[in-house]
């Protein structure tokens, strides 16, 4: 009996995409999809009900470009195919137990390597190159900085599904996993879909320290520990100080306590492992850097990001957290610097770090501005206990 008659374009299509999948994971990407470069009506719904309810606080990008975030061809109109990819960065350790080092800073196990934006979107544009090269296609290349949802599209090509803490989990790597996206004009064979696997688990709900999720698959981010450590601009409202505990940069409660991540697997980049002596910095040595020595200390780091005054910010309120006697003094010299802010947080960690009489003592040493609002309630909420 003769074979059937091939179709070449199909093969073509096909012979495509399994090269493809190879050379992602030559790149280091442990999860490969393809999907249509549409975002379907429930997710364009959930990103409209975020932000009716102003679920985005101090990110006003989200509100600015919600228009072409709906659907990637009101970014680029030649869309057809999204090629999303994975790459794991499963820790050696348990993140919780950080959690128990209070004198020092806990930094998101994203955040304690190499820029992921920077190392995914060069092996990014290294895979599109090649893929151009070989279609005659236009592509273009994205990793969390472009109105453009990842995770809707990565749950279209089949690599996971959008927990109920709003992250991708996937059934072969967890929720350890930066994306990238490759968009590009090209026609391709799709791969099925995901389906959501949490069944009844809510243990990422039920962790978070600051209540964050008012329903599953959504999140105020308003109280989450990561807006609120990296995003937000301002005073942390008191009623999140005590929960955000010893994290200084982000948060990992929901991510880690995922039972999917029984299938994770540890980093596989270098550069996206955490830096010597970069895993628990000692808040009394945060507590001493100047701008410029951040700069340097976090050179080439998401952690960067959040900014010197911010990060100190954060910090404080570590040391304020931290029980520990040795901080008083170097927190005690916040009392005197030039940013409203961190006058703020040193007296509310003071007030958290010594007994009633050296408080009292403080207040009569450090009288603040009568324009100095935010330092003038802290000390006021710190006389009422």
């Amino acid at each position: 009996m003769s074979n059937p008659p091939q179709n070449p374009i199909l093969n073509a299509r096909k012979n495509l995409r399994d090269w493809l999948e190879v050379a992602a994971a030559d790149e280091g990407f442990l999860l490969f999809g393809v999907g249509p470069a549409e975002i379907g009506q429930r997710n364009r719904d959930g990103l409209a009900a975020f932000l009716d309810d102003g679920f985005e606080g101090d990110m006003g990008w989200l509100r600015e470009t919600a228009a072409k975030r709906r659907q990637p061809q009101a970014m680029w109109p030649e869309a057809k195919s999204a090629i999303v990819l994975g790459m794991n960065y499963g820790p050696d350790h348990n993140p919780m137990d950080n959690l128990a080092a209070v004198s020092a800073g806990n930094i998101s196990v994203y955040a304690r390597g190499r820029d992921y934006h920077d190392v995914v979107k060069g092996k990014l544009k290294q895979l599109a190159g090649q893929f151009a090269a070989k279609t005659g296609s236009v592509v273009k290349v994205f990793v969390d900085t472009a109105p453009l949802m990842e995770k809707p599209l990565a749950q279209i090509a089949g690599l996971g599904w959008q927990g109920k803490h709003t992250n991708l989990v996937s059934r072969k790597a967890g929720s350890w996993l930066f994306l990238g996206v490759i968009l590009t004009d090209a026609l391709m064979r799709y791969d099925e879909p995901e389906t959501d696997h949490c069944g009844g688990c809510r243990q990422c709900l039920d962790i978070c320290p600051t209540n964050a999720f008012p329903a599953p698959y959504r999140l105020d981010a308003r109280r989450c520990i990561s807006y609120l450590t990296i995003e937000h601009k301002g005073v942390i409202d008191r009623e999140f100080r005590a929960a955000i505990g010893n994290r200084i940069f982000g948060c990992d409660d929901c991510l880690a306590i995922c039972p999917w991540n029984k299938f994770a697997s540890l980093a596989s980049e270098q550069k996206l492992m955490a830096k010597a002596g970069g895993e628990l910095p000692p808040l009394a040595d945060l507590l001493r850097l100047d701008d410029a020595g951040f700069r340097r200390h976090f050179a080439g780091t998401p952690v960067r990001r959040a900014g010197h005054e911010r990060f100190l910010r954060n910090v404080l309120i570590a040391a304020g957290n931290s029980g520990d006697k040795a901080l008083i003094s170097p927190v005690e010299t916040f009392l005197q610097h030039p940013a409203s802010l961190l006058r703020a947080m040193a007296v509310w960690a003071l007030r958290q770090l010594v007994d009633d009489d050296v408080w009292a003592s403080l207040h009569r040493r450090y009288t603040p501005h009568e324009a100095d609002q935010a330092v003038r309630t802290e000390w006021q909420d710190g006389q009422l206990g």
